[in-house]
């Protein structure tokens, strides 16, 4: 013989709400329904949802002027200014030993938030740094933080660490870095390859990094590719250099243009 205790066990609990509920009426009564068990108490005054931001530019300044590297310091072999662009170039006669960097003598921003528009030859290897310090005894080489761009869309809006911790986010990822442990990814943005679709290939895409205390957020052309939630007190950086690569390897043509910051308290 099955016991009610035991049915009590097995069925789920909204099953025997209802079940029980049914019992106590006659045949013939109206069926009401079972109460939620867990009721949701109706919002207090009106729903405010977000909305699109249409003033995207408030706040923000100039970091580039369009006409003249002043304010930027790089080798002129390989940076230049053309057409308000900034336009990095390695031709067969330059070709690099090591990563070259057109660096912003602005300051050393801690919290902030960067625009900047770029457009990268098929073969290009490029990126932003940001938080990043020179290298002891060299120059125009850097190391820090890395919103990475190449021509073939395979690494283009993840976080990098140049020369340091190297891969921090791949495309599609929100990791979580402790210290003397390897990137953990806790949360998925979408495949690598769904993001991808929203760059485009030889033409211009917008860069917007948001970057606040130990968070790093890479969004490009509206859509977040890339966030790193930075706990590693060793090797982490709060505030340091913002930088422009051309990269070792054939060669490339990269060019940026509406250089915009804004920072943060």
């Amino acid at each position: 013989m099955i016991s009610l205790k035991r049915i009590m066990r097995a069925l789920p609990f909204t099953v025997l709400a209802i079940a029980l509920t049914g019992a106590a009426q006659s045949p013939g009564a109206a069926q009401a329904p079972a109460p939620s068990p867990f009721p949701l108490a109706p919002p207090a005054g009106p729903q405010i949802n977000p909305t699109p931001l249409t003033e995207s530019d408030e706040g923000f300044v100039p970091i580039f002027n369009g006409t003249s590297l002043d304010g930027w310091d790089g080798d002129p072999r390989y940076w230049r200014v053309e057409d308000h662009e900034i336009v990095g170039e390695v031709t067969p006669a330059t070709l690099l030993k090591q990563n070259n960097f057109l660096i912003w003598r602005g300051g050393t921003p801690a919290n902030f938030e960067l625009k900047a528009e770029f457009r990268i030859s098929a073969q290009g290897n490029s990126g932003i740094n940001y938080r990043s310090v020179e290298i002891p005894g060299t120059k125009w080489l850097m190391r820090g933080y890395q919103a990475d761009i190449d021509g073939a869309n395979k690494y283009t809006g993840q976080n990098y660490e140049e020369r340091g911790r190297t891969f921090l986010a791949p495309r599609g990822t929100i990791t979580y870095v402790e210290t003397g442990k390897v990137p953990a990814v806790i949360a998925s943005l979408g495949s690598a390859d769904d993001l991808k679709a929203f760059i485009k290939p030889g033409d211009w895409n917008q860069y917007h990094l948001i970057v606040r205390g130990n968070l790093l957020i890479h969004i490009l052309n509206g859509h977040v590719m890339a966030e790193v939630i930075d706990d590693d007190t060793v090797n982490r950086k709060f505030s340091g250099l913002i930088g422009v690569q051309v990269h070792v390897g054939p060669p490339m043509k990269i060019e940026y243009r509406n250089f915009l910051l804004k920072e943060l308290p």
